[in-house]
C-alpha cells in the first residue's frame, strides 16, 4: 500500500500504540512510536513527521507541555490529542496551544481516520499555498518583469497605480503575452498580497464544472458530489481571483459573475446559503470585448463592471526592443537550468529572432530559446542552432531588399527606421549603432518626413 505520510504516536499505554500502529498502518501511513513528551519532542527535533497523535496524560510530561514546546519548534505540524477525560476545559486549552484537533477515548476509528486525513490535507494546503505565495511573489515582483519598451515601461507604471487600490482590472492582449504575469504583479503590490493569488481559466472546463470550481458545491448537488466543496471565490477571500479567457464563459455564468461582482456574496451549487466573500476581480481576454458585446456574446453590464481599468499588452512584435533583452534572460535561465555555459547569441541569430513575429508572443519566444540552449553544443547560440522557422525566415524589409528593386537610398532609410525601432527611438543610442553622429541622424530623418523629437511621421 502506498503511504501516505508519517504518523509519530505519543502514547505511554503500551497496548493502545500498538492497537494505533496496526490500525494507522494498515490504512497505509508510515508510523513511528513514543512513550511520553519528552522523548517524543526529542524525536520531532531529529526527524520530520506530518502528523502527531498524542495521548494528553502521560507520566513524565504531559501532551499539553509537550504540545508547547513542539509547536515552538515546529508550529506547522499538526497535532491531534487524545484523552479518556473528557472534558470541555483540557480541549479548549489544548487547542489554545495550538493542537489540530481534539479526540475522546476510547477512540471511534471512523472519526479518527476522517481527522487525520482532514489534518494531512490541511497541513499539505498550508505548505503549498506558502510555496505559491513565495513562487508567486519572486515571480510577479514588477523588477523581475523584463521591459525596455516604452510600451511596457508605460503598462508597469499603470500596475504601480493601480496596485494599492482596490479596483477591478481587465487585461487584454494576445495569448501568450503575460497577462497572468501582469495580474500577478498587481496582486503581489497591493494590500492583499498576504493573501491568496486564485487564477482560473474560464476556457478549459464546462459551464457546469465552471460553475462548481468557481462557486463550489453542496454534498449531493450531483452524482459524484460526496461532500461539500468551496470554489475559488471562497478560496480567494481576503485576495485576489483572476478570470483568465473571461469572454468564453457562457451567458449564465456571465450572470452569476455579474452577482458575485455586484453583491460581493455567492451561492454553492445546489444549496440557498448566501456566503459573503471579500475578492478583488482581475480578468483578461484575448478577445474584444466590446466586439463581443455588440454581437451578443458577452452582457454589456459585465464588461463595465470589469472594464474599470483597463490594461492592454501589445504583442511582442510591436515592442521588439524587449525581444533582445528577454531572449537573453531566458538563455541564462535555461543555461542554468540544464548546467550549461552558453556566453550568448551570435549577431546573425540575435537578428532572426529581433525580426521574427512571434506570433506566440513571449512564451513561444521562451520555448524557442529553451529548445536552442538544449540543442547548444558551443559557447553561442547560431543561427542554425535556432528552430526552422526562425531561421529562415525573412521579414519584410528582406524580402523587399533582396528584391533587387531599391535604391540605396530607400534601403538606408530602412536600416535607420528599423534601427530607430529597436533602440525605442533613442538617437545617441541609433546614432551609436549605426557609426553616425546624432547630428547626421537628425538630417538624416528630416530628409525623410520625421519629427526631430519624438520620430513621428510629419
Amino acid at each position: 500500500m502506498k503511504d501516505k505520510g508519517s504518523i509519530l504516536v505519543v502514547d505511554d499505554d503500551t497496548a493502545h500504540r500498538t492497537m494505533l500502529r496496526t490500525l494507522l498502518g494498515g490504512w497505509g501511513y508510515a508510523i513511528f512510536e513514543a512513550d511520553d513528551g519528552s522523548t517524543a519532542i526529542q524525536m520531532v527535533k531529529d526527524k520530520p513527521y506530518d502528523l502527531i497523535l498524542m495521548d494528553i496524560r502521560m507520566v513524565k510530561v504531559s501532551g499539553l507541555e509537550a504540545l508547547s514546546e513542539i509547536k515552538s519548534y515546529n508550529p506547522a505540524i499538526p497535532i491531534i490529542i487524545m484523552t479518556a477525560y473528557s472534558s470541555v476545559e483540557t480541549a479548549v486549552e489544548a487547542l489554545k496551544k495550538g493542537a489540530y484537533d481534539y479526540l475522546t477515548k476510547p477512540l471511534d476509528f471512523d472519526v479518527l481516520r476522517i481527522t487525520i486525513e482532514r489534518a494531512m490535507e490541511h497541513r499539505q494546503l498550508k505548505e503549498e499555498n506558502l510555496l505559491l505565495k513565495e513562487t508567486l511573489g519572486k515571480n510577479f515582483d514588477t523588477r523581475n518583469i523584463i521591459a525596455r519598451s516604452r510600451a511596457m515601461l508605460k503598462i508597469l507604471d499603470t500596475v504601480s497605480r493601480v496596485a494599492p487600490t482596490d479596483s477591478t482590472v481587465l487585461i487584454t492582449g494576445e495569448s501568450g503575452t503575460g497577462k497572468e504575469l501582469i495580474a500577478g504583479a498587481i496582486h503581489f503590490n497591493s494590500p492583499r498580497k498576504g493573501g491568496p493569488f486564485v487564477p482560473i481559466n474560464c476556457s478549459a472546463l464546462s459551464e457546469t464544472l465552471l460553475d462548481t470550481e468557481l462557486f463550489g458545491h453542496e454534498k449531493g448537488a450531483f452524482t459524484g458530489a460526496i461532500k461539500r466543496r468551496e470554489g475559488k471565490f471562497v478560496q480567494a477571500n481576503g485576495g485576489t481571483i483572476f478570470l483568465d479567457e473571461v469572454s468564453e464563459m457562457s451567458m449564465l455564468m456571465q450572470a452569476k459573475i455579474l452577482r458575485a461582482i455586484q453583491e460581493r456574496e455567492i451561492i454553492r451549487v445546489g444549496g440557498d446559503e448566501v456566503i459573503k466573500v471579500d475578492v478583488r476581480i482581475i480578468a483578461a481576454t484575448n478577445k474584444d470585448l466590446e466586439a463581443e458585446v455588440k454581437e451578443g456574446r458577452f452582457r454589456e453590464d459585465l464588461f463595465w463592471r470589469l472594464n474599470v481599468v483597463s490594461i492592454n499588452i501589445p504583442p511582442l512584435r510591436e515592442r521588439r526592443e524587449d525581444i533582445p533583452v528577454l531572449a537573453n534572460h531566458f538563455l541564462q535561465t535555461f543555461s542554468e537550468k540544464n548546467h550549461k555555459e552558453i556566453k550568448g547569441f551570435t549577431p546573425e541569430a540575435m537578428d532572426k529572432i529581433i525580426r521574427y513575429d512571434w506570433h506566440g508572443n513571449v512564451r513561444q519566444l521562451m520555448n524557442v530559446i529553451e529548445s536552442a540552449v538544449v540543442m547548444c553544443q558551443s559557447s553561442y547560440i547560431d543561427v542554425e542552432g535556432l528552430p526552422f522557422p526562425i531561421k529562415e525566415h525573412k521579414g519584410d524589409d528582406d524580402q523587399i531588399i533582396s528584391s533587387g528593386n531599391m535604391t540605396l537610398d530607400e534601403i538606408e532609410k530602412i536600416i535607420i527606421l528599423k534601427t530607430l525601432e529597436l533602440t525605442g527611438w533613442n538617437k545617441s543610442e541609433t546614432a551609436r549603432r549605426l557609426g553616425i553622429t546624432r547630428k547626421t541622424l537628425n538630417e538624416k530623418l528630416k530628409r525623410y518626413g520625421y519629427e526631430h523629437k519624438n520620430g513621428k511621421a510629419k
